[in-house]
């Protein structure tokens, strides 16, 4: 019996009857299924930008997600996104506060750019001085 690679690689899956494998389907499907299962869900937060061009059933399906437990949910919008969110109680009803951010300075961009912050697993290149102007010129404009 040939193996998964082989078959993926060799077989003419249009041309007639899938081969027998080794393992099985059946049998790595449901190994799969058992590492899934002890890994668990890693989500902890669920951010979502531009809420506010979200439909209610959409909205309502964040607010089932929320319901299910363990996961936190963060609606990112542009201002009145609440007033929005009033005219359904029962969503309404989860939410725990209401924070509206300001736009960065440019002294309060260039502290994070400078030092070369990035999130883990994102390398980024060195900016020198010049491109960090050039960054805070263009993102304090372009709002």
């Amino acid at each position: 019996m040939p193996n998964i690679e082989e078959v993926f690689v060799t077989h003419d899956w249009l041309s007639g009857r899938a081969p027998k494998l080794k393992p099985p389907y059946a049998a790595v499907s449901r190994k799969y299924i058992a590492k899934e299962k002890r890994i668990g869900d890693p989500t902890r937060l669920i951010l979502v930008d531009e809420a506010d061009r979200l439909k209610i059933v959409s909205l309502e399906q964040m607010r089932a997600i929320f319901d299910a437990g363990g996961i936190g949910l963060m609606l990112i919008g542009m201002p009145g996104i609440e007033k929005r969110m009033a005219r359904y109680p029962q969503f309404y009803s989860r939410i725990g506060f209401v924070h509206e951010f300001r736009p960065l300075g440019a002294t309060e961009m260039r502290k994070p750019l400078s030092k070369s912050w990035t999130p883990p697993g994102v390398s980024l290149p060195e900016m020198d001085s010049d491109a960090v102007t050039s960054v805070i010129r263009i993102t304090m404009y372009s709002c």
